[in-house]
């Protein structure tokens, strides 16, 4: 199993002015690909080149542990770009079972979007702000570096199925934004792609029975 940059459904410079063409570019030609050459660098004559990324993931305790974290961060890395890439999108809009679940557990939309910032922002270093899914609860939770919910709780804190994320490194802003990273946040909610996210809902509660 080769593992290759995924196609992308938009152009660099859709998500103006509110990400940047440039870092957009930036951010998938070198960064994600980064992650995918080292990823494949390790992989190639082991018995895990076999596997696709997802089920790579749920072997990671399998992995020698003198290569383990090398591997957690770069799989972390390319599984945690190829969902980041699906969930931007403009002009869609929060509604149906995922609306009425993100009522039911942060009260109304503002309220959510009010925690999901302060989580963001109270995070330090370099890292991502998720909404997940588990055992049909919604939640917010932080990782660090490269982590996904959907790893372990021998390797993240919170496990569960992602619903949005956020990239947290400065890579992904600093060209923009500079230090601000509020407005970063900010910006982020006029292009997530509900209608994304709501596949990723209800995959979720299928998958988490």
């Amino acid at each position: 199993m080769i593992h290759k940059l995924p196609d992308l459904n938009f152009f660099y410079d859709d998500f103006e002015p509110y990400f940047d063409t440039k870092t957009m570019k930036i951010h998938y030609t070198k960064h994600h690909q980064t992650y995918i050459n080292n990823l494949n660098n390790f992989l190639k004559n082991t018995k895990f080149s076999k596997y696709d990324k997802n089920s790579l993931l749920s072997k990671l305790d399998l992995i020698p542990k003198k290569n383990r974290n090398y591997v957690r961060n770069n799989l972390g890395g390319h599984i945690n770009h190829s969902f980041f890439w699906k969930i931007l999108k403009k002009n869609t809009f929060l509604k149906g079972k995922l609306k009425k679940y993100i009522k039911k557990y942060f009260l109304n939309f503002d309220n959510f979007k009010k925690c999901f910032i302060q989580s963001a922002m109270g995070h330090f270093g370099s890292g991502w702000v998720w909404l997940v899914q588990w055992k049909k609860k919604l939640f917010i939770t932080n990782t660090s570096n490269q982590d996904n919910p959907r790893m372990s709780k021998n390797f993240v804190k919170n496990s569960g199925f992602p619903i949005l994320g956020l990239d947290l490194w400065e890579h992904s802003y600093y060209l923009k934004y500079q230090n601000n990273k509020l407005e970063y946040i900010n910006a982020y909610f006029n292009i997530i792609n509900w209608d994304q996210a709501s596949i990723n809902f209800e995959k979720s509660l299928l998958l988490n029975i």
